[in-house]
């Protein structure tokens, strides 16, 4: 991903913050020549057994850290991923189109204010069923905490138990990662102050989170 200095994190604790809380990745591997590479959208959780359930304490930067995801076993991408290979997460945040109209200036260009991470890491497949199992418990309990109601799986195990079999696990351990937080940087304060005011007062949401992550640049 290319990212301009400008863009880049102002802290590595923003790239964790935002793979958390928008869990949802694209991965990305090599596939043969014929068919180019494979991409699956799939959830994707912090190891709980290295940083507990979520919440909890979280890594302060990606590098070095181990993530859990899984797909289907049936997805032609899971036999094409291999133990030792190398594979690209992408995750989309708070993202926005900035019309000029909120810029007060002329002459002026619109675009697009977006956040994304890029997280690449080598594939450890998980072939125990138990295992497996406990990669999609661990799932549940962190949306469910982040995202959910707090429901209880515990009737509903005999069910994953049947269903498990056809779910291919992983844990990636991530070598590199890369954010970038295009929120206006490159406007002058004031005009990148009445891009977030105008993100902050509108009705939709993805621009109010937007304008919630222009209010923490430095």
């Amino acid at each position: 991903m290319f990212v301009p200095n400008f863009y880049r994190e102002p802290d590595a604790s923003w790239t964790v913050d935002l793979v958390r809380d928008n869990p949802l990745a694209l991965a990305v591997s090599n596939g043969c020549p014929e068919d180019g590479p494979f991409a699956t959208h799939l959830p994707v959780i912090f190891d709980p057994a290295r940083y507990g359930d979520l919440p909890g304490e979280l890594p302060g930067e990606l590098p070095g850290a181990t993530l859990l995801g899984h797909m289907n076993r049936a997805n032609p991408h899971w036999p094409a991923l291999q133990t030792g290979g190398i594979l690209l997460l992408t995750f989309t945040g708070p993202h926005s189109y900035v019309s000029p109209t909120a810029y007060g200036t002329t002459p002026a260009a619109p675009t697009w204010n977006f956040t994304a991470v890029h997280a690449r890491g080598v594939v450890e497949k998980i072939d125990s069923t138990e295992e497996t199992l406990d990669v999609v418990k661990a799932t549940v309990r962190a949306y469910e905490g982040e995202f959910g109601d707090g429901w209880d799986m515990t009737e509903s195990l005999g069910y994953f138990r049947k269903i498990v079999p056809a779910v291919g696990a992983f844990r990636l351990t991530v070598t590199r990662a890369e954010g970038m937080f295009k929120l206006s940087q490159e406007q002058p304060a004031e005009v990148r102050e009445r891009v977030r005011e105008s993100f902050e007062q509108s009705a939709c949401r993805y621009k109010r989170e937007t304008a919630g992550l222009m209010s923490r640049l430095p």
